[in-house]
């Protein structure tokens, strides 16, 4: 007999109001009691694998996500460790490393949660006899059909999960991503938050970012094009912007931005009335734009100082050429010579004699 069959059905004594005998009560008493004692060790049985299901079930679910937790922990503290020295500091952010490490440890705690969680509550309706097919089949319809809804949804959270394990960026960086460029403030599995170059925040769906530019990790260019007169002398040019860049170099805080010598690359255009001169240095990521100023303030001071004029400064100063003493004179009319026939007939004729 199964342990869920049902007790005695009523007889149509139980459906009439007749008075019940001591007989009739003692009979339905021993006929429940032993309905229990056929189907309490089922019960037992049941009750005792739903309880050590659950007991392992939580207890896996917390060693896991325990062990986790000091995974992510040893990541921050070795990031920690390597940001204190002199070169992991440029190296490594921290906040940076702190949100990836967490968004990672998030991931991995939830799928993890899913797994174990789901998985006993399979086991939990299996111990009741129950028969999983139909209620597997149903649910992987309902996810097909959820996925084709929200593909746009998945789409973002696999991008992000990726982006985060692969540390395409991070906080803290300046990347291009195609639809809107700027710096990273947050990173999310579904959103990417950037602080654009005005200030406004762009909102980016990580599955819309289909290629990213970062321009903080590694190192940067910094390039300047001096423009000047084809007439000046090239050696003297070169001295000059070498002598400039060297003391920069030694001062702060240009010794720490600037990760190699300057170099002048050379001549990149030469015209009939300007050449162009490229100056290029390696820099710390995220400063090159500071570092291609501060190049040219010196360059143009060191410039100036030998008059060595750059191109597209103050005109040259001229001497004025001297007053045509003619500009001001009218041009020479054919009315101002009797013997033209202009004036001959601009002539008034003499009136007639009068007749005596």
């Amino acid at each position: 007999m199964s342990w869920l069959a049902a007790p005695p059905p009523p007889t149509a004594d139980d459906q009439q109001s007749v008075p019940v005998t001591l007989d009739e009560a003692a009979e339905r008493a021993t006929d429940a009691a032993g309905w229990v004692e056929q189907n309490w060790a089922t019960w037992l049985n049941t009750g005792l694998k739903i309880i050590l299901i659950l007991i392992v079930a939580l207890t896996l679910r917390m060693l896991v996500r325990k062990a986790l937790t000091k995974l992510i922990d040893r990541m921050n503290r070795s990031a920690q460790a390597v940001e204190g020295t002199a070169l992991g500091g440029l190296l490594v952010n921290a906040e940076r490393r702190r949100q990836r490490s967490e968004a990672i440890g998030s991931v991995l705690r939830s799928v993890a949660s899913f797994l174990i969680l789901g998985t006993a509550a399979l086991m939990i309706l299996g111990a009741f006899k129950i028969d999983l097919a139909p209620l597997l089949a149903s649910a992987g319809v309902a996810g097909v059909a959820i996925g084709f809804g929200a593909r746009n949804l998945v789409t973002d959270f696999l991008s992000g999960v990726f982006m985060i394990l692969e540390d395409q960026y991070g906080v803290g960086d300046s990347i291009d991503a195609g639809v809107a460029s700027g710096e990273v403030v947050e990173v999310g599995l579904r959103v990417t938050k950037l602080r654009g170059v005005d200030g406004e925040i762009w909102y980016v769906r990580n599955g819309e970012i289909k290629r990213i530019g970062n321009l903080s990790q590694g190192w940067a260019t910094a390039g300047v094009d001096v423009t000047v007169r084809p007439t000046e002398d090239l050696d003297r040019v070169r001295e000059l912007i070498i002598e400039s860049t060297e003391a920069m170099s030694k001062d702060e805080p240009w010794n720490e931005r600037l990760w190699g010598p300057v170099e002048v690359l050379g001549l990149t255009e030469v015209l009939l009335d300007s050449m162009t001169v490229r100056v290029s240095a390696k820099t710390m990521p995220g400063k090159k734009l500071g570092v291609e100023r501060e190049l040219r303030w010196r360059i143009k001071r060191a410039l100036d100082a030998e008059g060595i004029r750059i191109v597209g400064g103050l005109p040259l100063e001229e001497t004025p050429a001297k007053a045509d003493p003619t500009a001001g004179m009218n041009a020479p009319s054919v009315f101002s010579s009797p013997s033209s026939p202009q004036s001959a007939a601009a002539t008034p004729l003499p009136l007639p004699k009068p007749a005596k």
